[in-house]
């Protein structure tokens, strides 16, 4: 199951870098002297383009995850670098809301008073939201942790005849986990949802192009560093064979 979503991922990834093209397309052509301009529902057809495509993401990934859940909290498909970087299997909304915050400090993005006051109240309600998945998983792993769950491992070990009860006790911990997972990837749809609700189409423009460039940005990275690892480790077998 894991190699089924490593495709699929990659496939979904290498869309996502031609989406991206897309956008910069537009955000250049709006910022050149002789302005290539576009009508309010051109743009929202491109906004609607690429969300559709990030939520083809969470579909699948929910469509797959029931037999493989504990894979999506530390994805082979990922570099280290991209793993050190997850929160509850993907991207922190508090991290987008700051770059947010950012680009309106850099005046990269000019909000309205309007816009201002309801981000802040997308971003009191997303960290009340986030809050609540880590209580949720905490809870999770106080349970894993408990004495009880101790002594269901000890006896899965031994093989004492309660197996089964084990069984149950490991069913609970992925149903727990994927719980989790879906409300973390829920508070991740809604935050987006909220972003786009509040900025104009070519804002929305603008923001997905930047968001999506720093996630692939941060894949580049992880896959050089991956590649400075494994040459590295190639280096260092040489030599020591020699």
């Amino acid at each position: 199951m894991a190699q089924i979503f490593s495709n699929f991922y990659e496939s979904w990834i290498c869309n996502l870098e031609k989406l991206h093209q897309e956008l910069l397309v537009v955000c250049s052509a709006t910022n050149e002297v002789v302005k290539v301009e576009r009508s309010d529902e051109q743009l929202q057809a491109l906004v609607a383009k690429v969300t559709a495509h990030l939520k083809e993401y969470y579909t699948f990934k929910w469509a797959t995850a029931c037999d493989e859940v504990p894979d999506f909290f530390s994805p082979p498909w990922l570099s280290p670098l991209e793993n050190a970087f997850m929160w509850m299997t993907g991207w922190k909304p508090a991290v987008v809301l700051r770059l947010l915050e950012t680009l309106k400090k850099q005046e990269a993005l000019v909000l309205s008073e309007e816009q201002g006051r309801k981000m802040q109240d997308l971003r009191v309600r997303i960290s009340m939201q986030e809050e609540r998945v880590e209580a949720e998983m905490e809870r999770l792993q106080v349970s894993v942790a408990g004495c009880r769950m101790m002594e269901l491992s000890k006896v899965a070990a031994h093989g004492t005849g309660d197996d089964i009860m084990a069984e149950v006790a490991l069913n609970g911990i992925i149903m727990g986990m994927e719980r989790i997972m879906k409300a973390a990837d829920c508070v991740r749809l809604k935050t987006l949802k909220g972003i786009l609700d509040v900025l104009t189409p070519m804002q929305c423009v603008d923001f997905l192009a930047i968001e999506i460039a720093m996630h692939l940005r941060l894949r580049q990275w992880g896959k050089k560093d991956m590649t400075a690892r494994e040459n590295r480790n190639q280096n260092q077998n040489q030599d020591n064979n020699n």
